[in-house]
């Protein structure tokens, strides 16, 4: 795929890597997020909601995403 702006080609390789980076970017978000949330409410005693909707819906998405994928093929 040549990109007009720069004038060079992308192969399947920066594909694949834009795509498993992507995905470890998801995950550890999640994961973080989940560990954060968890600190607050375990040592912090604080409830906090927004951090446990980012976890549950990161974690959400990727399992429909899979569960999509695994059907569709």
């Amino acid at each position: 795929m040549k990109i007009p702006l720069l004038g060079f080609e992308i192969d399947e390789r920066f594909l694949m890597h834009r795509l498993k980076s992507s995905s470890l970017a998801g995950i550890i978000g999640g994961v973080v997020a989940i560990l954060l949330w968890s600190y607050r409410y375990y040592i912090d005693h604080v409830w906090s909601w927004d951090l446990l909707a980012v976890g549950i819906t990161i974690v959400g998405v990727k399992v429909a995403a899979m569960a999509w994928y695994r059907l569709r093929d």
